[in-house]
């Protein structure tokens, strides 16, 4: 295996930990969650209400039932995008948001006659949450912000954002895919209505693996997105109104959602203060390094406390998927080329026709990668 840097996209590779316990429950357990009275059956159960119990204990939830898993951050979003949104309604979000929050609202946009509000900030995608005050309409029912940019790393200032949401009576809904599990997150303290989660990428989990944690009390008024078979109360016609089943119909990733406990019992025992302190440290050298190079431009902060470990650069007059093929062909470094599902990040760094490169720093990276990394981006600068 060479460099791997897209960790930004899913985190490569897993504590051999989770390897275990998901080949443990396949070939021990092998029942699903829910869905019978046996010993084999009751123990997946227990398994995956554990892992309820572990995000909660990493973000400080309260009740392990206000835990809903999905199948990725995308599907976790758009069931409380669409299923809180009602016609008319007034969003207000960022000018980073991945597609996953953007194309909802766009289609809701289309749909469902909402009307959205971005906020403004500056081309290194600092927001200031007092900015978030001056568009609230009586109409405004959600605000719904990404932690951290997926294109420039740019943290948010999610704990102000939500004292601005709770003084006004406006679902918060945050979308953590660039930061649970490498950066300290608390529901309570950051004023966060529903966190949504990804489990793939730092939380160290496999892919099929997501969901939101519910810290309010708004979720009936959250339609959910699906119908059908929970384990339980099978002569009701109807969804059950109790959490979790009320958004999880259908048969979970019990496998999955198993790993994402032994992922999750790592990050706990390893620490998010640690976790973000190394990652901090690799972020600063890749910064100081990566400048070394003539004619490059970093976008976003340069600063590494106002970011997490992603790192969006172009280099002058060489095509961004060129860097990235010759590094993969000739230094076996992998690296993200392109847009990053994030169209309006891009048009605010004007990078939306020329794309960047993208370097995702992860937990299990070193300075000796950032190192090969710039060594071989100088050779590419030199030759091409």
């Amino acid at each position: 295996m060479g460099i791997y840097l897209d960790n930004a996209a899913t985190s490569y590779p897993k504590p051999d930990a989770v390897i275990q316990k998901m080949m443990q429950y396949m070939k021990e357990i092998g029942a699903t969650a829910g869905r019978g009275a046996y010993k084999t059956a009751i123990e997946a159960d227990r398994l995956v209400f554990n892992t309820r119990k572990m995000v909660c204990k990493l973000f400080n939830g309260n009740d392990p039932s206000k835990v809903i898993f999905t199948y990725n951050i995308t599907e976790a979003l758009n069931m409380v995008i669409n299923g809180f949104l009602k016609e008319g309604a007034h969003v207000i979000t960022s000018s980073l948001e991945h597609n996953s929050v953007w194309r909802p609202l766009k289609t809701l946009e289309r749909d469902r006659n909402i009307e959205i509000s971005k906020v403004p900030c500056t081309k290194e995608g600092i927001t200031k949450a007092s900015d978030i005050e001056k568009l609230i309409k009586p109409n405004t029912k959600l605000i719904v912000f990404t932690y951290a940019s997926n294109v420039i790393g740019t943290i948010q200032p999610i704990k102000e954002i939500g004292i601005i949401a709770k003084k006004h009576n406006i679902l918060f809904l945050v979308d953590s895919a660039q930061t649970a599990g490498s950066y300290p997150i608390d529901v309570v303290k950051d004023n966060i209505d529903i966190l949504a989660f990804t489990g793939h990428k730092s939380l160290l989990g496999p892919t099929g693996t997501g969901g939101f944690l519910i810290n309010c009390d708004s979720d009936a008024n959250i339609m959910p997105s699906k119908s059908g078979g929970t384990g339980g109360d099978s002569s009701y016609p109807y969804q059950p109104d109790y959490l979790p089943n009320k958004y999880e119909a259908g048969t979970l990733n019990v496998a999955g959602i198993i790993g994402l406990g032994e992922a999750l019992n790592f990050i706990c025992s390893t620490g998010i203060e640690n976790i973000r302190k190394k990652e901090q440290e690799l972020v600063k050298y890749a910064l100081q390094r990566l400048d070394e190079i003539d004619g490059i431009h970093i976008y976003g902060p340069k600063d590494y406390n106002k970011i997490v470990g992603v790192i969006a650069f172009n280099l002058e007059n060489i095509p961004a998927e060129d860097i990235a093929f010759e590094l993969d062909r000739k230094y076996n470094i992998m690296v993200r080329v392109g847009i990053h599902c994030a169209p309006t990040a891009h048009e605010l760094i004007g990078t939306l026709e020329r794309g960047a490169v993208r370097i995702g720093i992860g937990y299990f990276n070193s300075k000796d990668d950032i190192d090969k990394l710039v060594s071989a981006l100088k050779n590419i600068e030199e030759k091409i």
